[in-house]
């Protein structure tokens, strides 16, 4: 049976039917906005999981909610749904790789079961032993051989110890070794307080023989009674030596936990580095990041008090006590001085307080800026001083735990030749690697079977899904929306369910063409487990496999909602709608401008920042460029952490960045700017928009405060705006929706009462233009809204500018948090694009190509060739070969990913770097240049092939 859906108009979708075979790899691809995720994700996950939610119990579906029906006649066949979006892992920063995939657990399992602990002071072995173990020891290595027991008390301390003689008289021992020197208890021992000693009492002199099992065992036991679980055997004539029950050093005395899984979470007070407490890392207040040491205190030195002179006034009253002189740069003041500056101290001098124009005296002290800046990060719940006071502070690594986050007993603990830190910080598929070949004796393996079992196939799906390169313990609020979709689908594979609906967002992004390969093979392998699994993608080489293919279009927003075309690969590889042609090759998405010369270079020197290998990178300047590679080869490394952080240092004087290690970075003079495009969010809040993002909302309510019945009103432009009184709902303050507490449960938004979700009250919506209020035109998409203000230049300029950008599709007042990253970094761009271009900027784009169609990567390109006709440097990471085609230079970094990487592998023209048969680029751009130049030859006379040029 089918998964069948009749009538489905969600968003934009023209009341469309398609059947979906069970058991398939089904795609669905078309234009940005053209309905894609409607059909996907509101449409047939939503109903699929509200269908789940329905089935559970009444006590149950209060905690979850009441699911939103979509706008759909009938779906029928419909299984259990599962989404993998491309959302990040949160920001919790003790979640990492290995605790979102469960396989972190296994591995405390396996050093909880059989790690061997290590002495973490002179790194040996520490065994502990049962009585019986010690006996079945003794008989084995001492045989007839006469011995000694002793109790170890004191070992290389200083005293007379004429207390623990006494006590042990009184227990009934009658002598001690002192030194190497047996003495009788009974005499008087004297010994030098100032001088270090060993003390044992002797416990029992013996023969080792058979009858004598029973007495030794008594022996052993009072000998460790007496001295916390240790014996000292010392046989006659031989070397002796010290056994414990207790997991301890016996030359150190350092004991050891017990080692069970618990010791190995960094969540977990017993196993938790006691310095971080399991973060690995500490947050604070730089004095680097916060003064600026070529200047003076009068020329602003101090940053976060540039517009503060109340402090700077504080300081000085303390100078004229102290007879300092401030005139001098910061760099060069008395380390007395910096430190007084920075930490304060606990003096006081009179000082005035104005109260309401009354000058109060009082005695003032000087708290210091650190401990200033720390009490106002503690006590603030506001967003914006919080990202304020954020640009001051650095994240160190813990110097206890190098960033390992557990305590150093639980960093000692072997298996094999590992300790557990050292497993979490290699790469997954050189982890993947080392669990194939440990070396385990056999009953070791017995005892961990099961857990390895797990293990290797849970790190197998990682490396097969193209995450291989990163490690355990790489914090998840550091991963992009592609990482965190791909771990999750990895976990998917492991869990083994049959019979489920899987719907994927474009599981493709951020992979190499190489890695792409290894994500289809794990989609099969879900599909061959008896799921189905429709896919939102773009990737003609994903669409390649696909059993089922449905087409959205044929444009986006109101122009799309329709299937256009719908049926096996090879049906829709005959049509002639958008995918058709493009699989066939005779339309792309290549933009090309001619190969541009660069106007000179941009040299960067001896970069190894990550698994960088200490390269020189040669950028040309006034030209497109593409960093290439496979995932994990080091182009986010170069890009964000060098090249960015380097040029904003020299530029703009940012010492804040702390670029990533090299040696030299040359050419920088012949730019004015740098600007970086990344796929972070553009808000953290609700209240963040793509409209108030771009400008274009400011824009918009000046327009609307223009109006004759605004005019009339009185009404200002802050009338139009949801942040401030006046204009808003007070019921929700202009949020259009009330958060519910639900205590132990996350916080619930609902639509506000009053405004109905518009965010604004009755008198501002009744100012109306072509009968449309300011919540209208929010709620409209950025293509409506084009057409809407066609007759206003300044503010259909500005929309076009986005529309360009391939978001034609997204509403105006959108939610920030509702965007995809590939979104967030177009809704940059298009805010960079709407100002008027220089000729001397550096534009710094990571995988821009994000979520776009073929159509919407041409748009894009002739964007990016406009920006560099007008003399300016763009630099992408990129994978898409459409991209690498229209470039006119590629830096190919690899030849593999984590270690393996961080090699430039080829560099120079599009047809000079597939020319190099040098890693993996040049293989996939020669296969898709003869793919294209085979189609313009069987191409029929009177269409021809499009790629532009």
């Amino acid at each position: 049976m089918n998964i069948s859906i009749k009538g489905a108009r969600e968003h934009n979708l023209k009341n469309v039917s398609v059947e979906i075979p069970r058991g398939r790899l089904v795609v669905i691809t078309g234009p940005s906005g053209s309905g894609k995720s409607s059909l996907a994700f509101d449409t047939l996950y939503a109903e699929g999981q509200r269908r789940y939610v329905e089935s559970l119990s009444a006590y149950a579906r209060q905690f979850l909610g009441v699911q939103k029906k979509p706008d759909v006649d009938e779906i029928s066949g419909l299984s259990p749904a599962i989404s993998i979006e491309q959302k990040g892992s949160g920001h919790n920063p003790r979640s990492v790789v290995g605790t979102i995939t469960e396989i972190y657990d296994y591995l405390r399992l396996l050093y909880g079961r059989v790690g061997v602990p290590y002495c973490p002071q002179c790194g040996q072995p520490v065994v502990r032993h049962s009585i019986d173990e010690i006996v079945s020891l003794l008989y084995q290595n001492e045989a007839g051989r006469r011995l000694e027991i002793l109790a170890p008390l004191v070992k290389g301390k200083k005293g007379e110890f004429r207390n623990l003689f006494s006590q042990t008289r009184e227990k009934g021992y009658t002598r001690v070794r002192v030194d190497g020197a047996v003495l009788w208890l009974e005499e008087d021992i004297e010994l030098d307080r100032k001088k270090r000693h060993n003390i044992e009492v002797v416990v029992d002199r013996l023969k080792v023989t058979e009858e004598r099992r029973s007495r030794i065992a008594e022996s052993l036991e009072a000998a460790m009674r007496l001295s916390d679980g240790y014996v000292l055997i010392a046989p006659e004539g031989e070397e002796e030596y010290v056994l414990t029950e207790n997991y301890a050093c016996a030359d150190c005395g350092i004991t050891m936990p017990v080692i069970e899984p618990r010791l190995f979470s960094f969540n977990n007070p017993s196993g938790a580095c006691p310095d971080c407490a399991g973060l690995g890392c500490h947050e604070h207040f730089s004095e680097e990041l916060a003064i600026d040491p070529d200047r003076s205190l009068a020329e602003g030195a101090i940053l976060p008090w540039k517009t503060k002179p109340y402090f700077l006034t504080k300081i000085l009253l303390f100078a004229e006590k102290y007879k300092w002189d401030l005139t001098p740069k910061y760099g060069d003041l008395p380390p007395e001085v910096k430190d007084f500056i920075l930490y304060g101290n606990d003096d006081r001098v009179p000082m005035v307080f104005d109260e309401k124009g009354i000058a109060r005296p009082y005695m003032g002290r000087y708290e210091g800026l650190l401990k200033w800046l720390e009490t106002r990060w503690q006590d603030t719940e506001s967003e914006a001083v919080q990202d304020e006071l954020a640009a001051w502070r650095v994240e160190d690594v813990c110097k206890s735990c190098q960033g390992l986050r557990l305590r150093p007993e639980a960093l000692h603990v072997k298996v094999g030749s590992y300790g557990i830190g050292d497993l979490v910080s290699m790469p997954i598929s050189s982890l993947s690697e080392a669990m194939h070949s440990l070396p385990l004796k056999t009953f070791q393996s017995q005892i961990v079977e099961q857990v390895l079992l797990e293990l290797n196939k849970r790190l197998d799906f990682l490396v097969d899904v193209g995450v291989g390169y990163l490690s355990l313990f790489r914090r998840a609020d550091t991963l992009s929306g592609g990482e965190s979709q791909r771990i999750r689908l990895a976990t998917q594979i492991g869990s083994k369910l049959s019979g489920v609906l899987y719907v994927l967002d474009e599981p493709t992004i951020g992979l190499h063409s190489r890695d792409t390969e290894r994500l289809v093979y794990s989609l099969k392998a879900i599909r061959d487990l008896g799921n189905t699994v429709v896919v939102v993608e773009h990737d003609r080489e994903t669409m390649k496999e696909a059993e089922v293919l449905i087409e959205m279009g044929p444009a986006a927003g109101e122009e799309g909602g329709w299937i256009v075309n719908s049926g096996s690969y090879d049906e829709v590889l005959a049509t002639d709608g958008l995918t058709g042609p493009y699989l066939r090759g005779e339309v792309s998405g290549i933009v090309r401008r001619g190969r541009r010369k660069p106007s000179g270079w941009l040299t960067v020197k001896g970069a190894e920042h990550h698994n960088l290998k200490k390269i020189t990178v040669k950028i040309p300047k006034g030209v497109f460029t593409c960093l290439c590679g496979v995932s994990g080869s080091g182009k986010s490394s170069f890009l964000y952490d060098v090249l960015y952080k380097g040029m904003r240092c020299q530029l703009d004087r940012d010492f804040r960045s702390r670029p990533g290690k090299f040696e030299a970075l040359l050419g920088v003079e012949g730019f004015d700017n740098i600007v970086l495009v990344d796929q972070t969010p553009i808000g953290r809040t609700p209240r963040s928009n793509p409209a108030t993002y771009t400008g274009v909302f400011s824009l918009i309510r000046d327009f609307f405060a223009e109006l004759p019945e605004a005019r009339i009103r009185g009404y200002k432009p802050g009338r139009f705006s949801f942040n401030v009184k006046g204009g808003r709902c007070e019921a929700c303050r202009g949020a259009g929706s009330v958060r519910m507490s639900m205590l132990f449960l996350p916080d619930v938004y609902v639509d506000c009462e009053v405004c109905n979700g518009t965010r604004y009250n009755r008198e501002t919506l009744e100012v109306r233009f072509k009968g449309k209020s300011i919540a209208d035109v929010l709620e409209m998409t950025v293509h409506e809204a084009t057409a809407f203000f066609e007759d206003i230049p300044r503010i259909a300029s500005k929309l076009r500018v986005i529309q360009d950008a391939g978001l034609g599709y997204i509403r105006l007042g959108q939610s920030a948090l509702t965007l995809s990253g590939g979104e967030a970094q177009r809704v940059k761009l298009a805010k960079e694009l709407s100002k008027r271009f220089g000729g001397k900027t550096l534009y710094l784009l990571d995988e821009p190509t994000t979520g776009l169609f073929y159509t919407d990567v041409r748009k894009l390109l002739e964007i990016v060739h406009r920006i560099v006709d007008h003399g300016n440097t763009v630099v992408f990471i990129e994978h898409n070969l459409d991209v690498l085609l229209s470039a006119d230079y590629l830096i190919d970094l690899g030849p593999e990913g984590g270690e393996e990487g961080g090699y430039i592998v080829a560099q120079g023209t599009p047809e000079k770097v597939a020319a190099s048969r040098a890693g993996h680029t040049s293989r996939f751009l020669r296969e898709y240049m003869n793919e294209i130049k085979k189609s313009a030859a069987e191409a029929p006379e009177q269409g021809g092939t499009n790629h532009a040029g």
